[in-house]
């Protein structure tokens, strides 16, 4: 079952997103392995990325192998706080 991740980043803004997808995705146009779908954009009070994976255990294994360790050494010019996170079994997904 797909699994969604929507972040969002209070005071983030493009700069940092733009720091952070360089460190953490394969290429500026390459999704990470089982993600399938990744929507980035302002919002109100700061920036909102949102990944849906194939399953939750391909979004785990991204976040645990890849994203948290790159967060935690830091990532020049990246987000300074951890986002605001929610989590969800996609019900429906359209391609």
């Amino acid at each position: 079952m797909a699994y969604g991740i929507v972040h969002h980043f209070p005071g983030g803004s493009e700069a940092q997103y733009e720091a952070v997808l360089a460190a953490v995705h394969p290429s500026a146009d390459t999704l990470p392995e089982g993600q399938i779908f990744h929507a980035a954009g302002p919002s109100e009070g700061g920036w909102t990325i949102t990944a849906i994976h194939d399953s939750k255990e391909s979004w785990e294994r991204f976040r645990d192998r890849v994203l948290m360790p790159k967060m935690q050494a830091g990532i020049a010019g990246g987000f300074q706080t951890p986002p605001q996170e929610m989590e969800f079994d996609v019900h429906k997904l359209v391609s």
